[in-house]
């Protein structure tokens, strides 16, 4: 008796028991459950807020993709213009550079033309010097001869009037009544005069200037 007593006693302990486990496992099922939901509602709300942010960047990034092609197409513009400005730059720029290559090489014609007439000039000159000197010269030579003339013509004078031989050398003072100014004339090349004998004629210090005989 007292076995079967015990016995039903210890399956009414087991069966609390196995209810209580049963109740705390259910309640743990449901938190959990809960937990889940709240955790499936905390992923929806992350997953929305991450397709709202990826859709934002889409925007975003097609508007600073449209603005970027805006961007672009106004630069491509204005560099369309400019290479348009630049292009009559560019001929006229070349054009500038083949009229001062022209005007170079005129220049330099011009230049070669003005060398060659001095050149010529030049040599015109010389040669026109060496005439002039050639003709003073022979001006200046035949100068000193009538010089020598004219002494000649006044050393006979004077020997003939005071009687003198041949061999008398008379001075500039006893010639001077008898030469123009009374002065001995000068040679204009700078030469000097030797009166000399009267049986000889008179000579000069330059070599040509010599009276022929």
């Amino acid at each position: 008796m007292n076995l079967k007593r015990w016995f039903a006693w210890l399956c009414l302990v087991l069966m609390v028991c196995a209810e209580a486990l049963l109740f705390q496992a259910i309640r743990e099922k449901d938190a959990a459950q809960t937990d889940a939901r709240a955790a499936q509602l905390q992923m929806r709300a992350l997953q929305q807020e991450l397709d709202a942010s990826n859709s934002s960047d889409a925007s975003l990034q097609a508007a600073e993709l449209a603005g970027l092609r805006r961007q672009n197409e106004i630069l491509t513009n204005k560099l369309a213009a400019l290479q348009a400005s630049i292009a009559p730059l560019i001929a006229e720029n070349q054009s500038n550079a083949q009229h001062l290559a022209t005007a170079r090489l005129a220049l330099e014609l011009q230049q070669q033309h003005l060398a060659e007439l001095e050149n010529a000039n030049h040599q015109m000159l010389a040669t026109s010097t060496k005439a002039l000197d050639t003709s003073a010269a022979i001006i200046a030579r035949k100068t000193c001869l009538n010089n020598l003339r004219l002494i000649d013509d006044a050393k006979q004078q004077w020997a003939t009037d005071f009687g003198k031989p041949d061999s008398a050398v008379p001075s500039e003072k006893d010639l001077a009544p008898y030469l123009k100014n009374g002065v001995l004339p000068v040679c204009p090349s700078g030469g000097i005069y030797f009166i000399n004998a009267v049986g000889e004629l008179p000579t000069c210090s330059i070599p040509g200037h010599v009276l022929p005989e």
